[in-house]
């Protein structure tokens, strides 16, 4: 199925690696030119070259997107080199499971802020789009209570009332909003890996609660994130599309 992507202008936070990377090829796939950010500089560029190799244009920064100024210069860079934009992925978390004053500060200046940051420099862009939208990535810890209640489950459920309330007051703009919100993800350098080694029975209680027997891979959950971008989706707007194999309960 063409999902209409060839040619649209996309940007993805944190799409270096894992779940961002992941988004950034598939939507590449799909032909259109994709722009990125993250901290590793040798990362960032190894993306470039992947997402360039597809056909597409790709472009990438090195920036921290808890710098509001940077995050900016970063999308009016994407939007200057590709022509405009068309759609966001707010991908990046700080993956700041705790209570402590240091994981709420983070949760919230990462999680959190670089999302609203994100939209506020994107939505003059998107304006221009014949078929703009924004996706934001949270978490089925943000909507059941599980092991990261505390900092992260509560920002990730906040990142999911903000989907909602931005698809109301954009809706006039022609602007589509969704959450995404992934289950147990598993992909080298994760937290499930890390979990994994540091935390064997932890990840093993994990494994036990996934009723697939596995966890979800990154590539799953770009598709959901792809697919919500396209403009055959244009009638969905102010969802939280939960990726998860069945594990949540919550009706």
């Amino acid at each position: 199925m063409d999902l209409g992507l060839a040619g649209k202008s996309v940007l993805v936070t944190g799409g270096s690696k894992g779940i961002g990377l992941a988004i950034a090829e598939l939507f590449a796939a799909e032909g259109a030119n994709v722009a990125i950010c993250a901290r590793d500089a040798e990362a960032v560029g190894k993306a470039v070259t992947k997402l360039t190799a597809k056909g597409v244009k790709a472009w990438g920064q090195v920036i921290d997107v808890a710098d509001a100024a940077a995050l900016k210069g970063w999308v009016d860079g994407a939007a200057q080199e590709f022509g405009g934009v068309d759609c966001v992925v707010c991908n990046v978390s700080a993956l700041a499971v705790g209570d402590s004053p240091e994981t709420w500060e983070k949760s919230f200046r990462i999680d959190m802020m670089h999302t609203v940051n994100s939209v506020a420099a994107a939505v003059p862009y998107l304006e221009q789009s014949t078929s703009a939208s924004i996706n934001i990535i949270s978490s089925v810890s943000g909507f059941e209570v599980d092991f990261a209640a505390g900092s992260y489950g509560a920002i990730k459920g906040a990142l999911i009332h903000y989907a909602k309330g931005l698809a109301h007051q954009l809706v006039a703009k022609g602007i589509r909003v969704n959450a995404v919100s992934p289950g147990n993800t598993y992909f080298e350098g994760g937290i499930w890996q890390n979990i994994e080694n540091g935390s064997p029975d932890l990840f093993k209680t994990a494994m036990g609660l996934n009723p697939t027997g596995r966890m979800g891979t990154a590539a799953e959950v770009a598709y959901g994130v792809v697919m919500l971008a396209s403009p055959l989706a244009s009638r969905i707007s102010g969802t939280n599309l939960v990726i998860d194999g069945a594990l949540t309960k919550a009706v």
